[in-house]
């Protein structure tokens, strides 16, 4: 028995967050922050109480800036750093946990989190290889909790838009696409420089449209190949890559073929006039979807602020800081309404009804593939396979292609000059039709 059906009677759900940096910052914190002060209330689970219960992190110290800058926005909560922290939290009888640390570090957290039987919820990408999300999935289901991966972008208003108008008919059958994420120096040269080292930015971003081409346009991954550029972040034959290009086809049912290309930055200047730049383009058989981060939002010039303090181009429907009408100061968007809806899928199962009929809303809650690990298999093969890609092009062997489901085997690598492909994975990564 997990440890949260032992609380019903309670009204609450004690939260763990592990990593304390800009994402804890940016998104958890004001949805602790909302939920202390207002609870979570739905109609199928009533009123809950969300605390923050414990922390951990590699020192501690942005945890306990944290606590002295919070006051009485947040309760009270133990803090744990440490080689040691993850078990020491577990230890506090939390009933859910949230990951937010580099992606390289999520498997490791996720997993003992998952064997100590807590719910789930994991920052994208869930890990880096099929075979850890395997055992991500078998543990979330002996252990009857849920195992979930936060993929904000599926809640922005404008990738909403773009799957209604798909889901409905409206724009058919997606034949090619094109998606841009440049991010700012800063980024890699500050906010995440102490976990850069030997990573890509594909996997930090590229994955947000991996989830959203597979989750808006269905169909079976079929190929994957990626080349980067490296250089200003460090080494130019070394394994940190300043950008990455990524190309998936995708089959379908009708037998027509599909193409994505994904590109990712994090070496744009700092004074660009937007914090982030993004930019997709979908084309369809009877129609075209373009959509583009700085033209659909604000410009606004501060003198001696902008644009590196303060951006001229602002996201304000990811994360922003308001003043209501009301006067009450408030954080909110999609960055956000994640973690909330999370924590409302949570509730629902172990509040929503009687003892009796948890297992039919665990199954009820697993069976939303936005952002349930079991719908995962074909985003994190596509992470697999750029990683495998990547690293083989910084050994020295560039131009790799991975081919999914081939000859029997879930990913296999194929390198120019080589006499066998090298099987990444193998076990299928999803079923042939019937």
């Amino acid at each position: 028995m997990n440890t949260v059906q032992g609380k019903i009677g309670d009204r609450a759900l004690r939260a763990g967050m592990v990593g304390t940096g800009m994402i804890f910052d940016e998104t958890y914190r004001p949805f602790f922050e909302r939920a202390r002060a207002e609870g979570l209330h739905g109609r199928r689970f009533g009123l809950v109480e969300v605390p923050l219960a414990a922390v951990a992190s590699r020192t501690g110290k942005r945890a306990e800036a944290y606590r002295r800058a919070a006051g009485g926005r947040i309760g009270d909560f133990q803090s744990f750093s440490g080689e040691t922290a993850v078990e020491r939290l577990l230890d506090t009888g939390v009933d859910f946990v949230c990951v937010a640390t580099p992606d390289d570090r999520h498997y490791a957290v996720a997993r003992k989190v998952l064997e100590a039987g807590k719910h789930l919820l994991v920052e994208k990408p869930s890990v880096l290889a099929l075979h850890e999300l395997d055992e991500l999935e078998r543990l979330a289901r002996e252990k009857g909790v849920l195992a979930k991966v936060v993929y904000h972008k599926l809640l922005d208003p404008d990738h909403k838009k773009l799957r209604t108008l798909v889901a409905d008919g409206q724009l058919r059958h997606a034949n090619n696409g094109y998606c841009s994420l440049l991010e700012p120096k800063q980024v890699s040269g500050s906010q995440f420089a102490e976990w850069i080292r030997g990573r890509n930015p594909g996997t930090y971003v590229a994955v947000h449209y991996i989830k959203l081409i597979d989750f808006t346009f269905g169909g079976r991954l079929k190929t994957v190949s990626c080349t980067g550029q490296r250089g200003i972040v460090g080494e130019s034959g070394g394994t940190t890559w300043d950008s990455t290009q990524l190309r998936l086809i995708y089959d379908r049912d009708d037998g027509r073929e599909a193409a994505f290309d994904i590109h990712t930055s994090w070496v744009t200047p700092d004074n660009f006039p937007g914090y982030v730049e993004q930019e997709v383009q979908f084309r369809f058989d009877n129609g075209v979807w373009n959509a583009h981060s700085r033209r659909r939002g604000v410009e606004c010039t501060i003198e001696g602020k902008t644009p590196v303090e303060i951006k001229i181009s602002m996201n304000n429907h990811y994360n922003g800081t308001f003043l209501e009408p009301w006067g009450e100061r408030s954080q909110r968007g999609y960055g956000i309404e994640a973690i909330e809806r999370f924590v409302r899928e949570v509730a629902t199962v172990e509040f929503g009804g009687p003892s009796a009929g948890r297992a039919d809303r665990l199954r009820e809650a697993r069976a939303l593939a936005y952002d349930d690990i079991s719908a995962e298999r074909q985003a994190v093969a596509a992470v697999h396979a750029m990683e495998a890609i990547l690293a083989r092009h910084a050994a020295g062997e560039p131009d790799g292609v991975v081919r999914v489901n081939h000859d029997g085997k879930g990913l296999v690598l194929f390198l120019p000059g080589a006499a066998k492909p090298e099987v990444l994975y193998e076990g299928k990564v999803w079923r042939e039709p019937a």
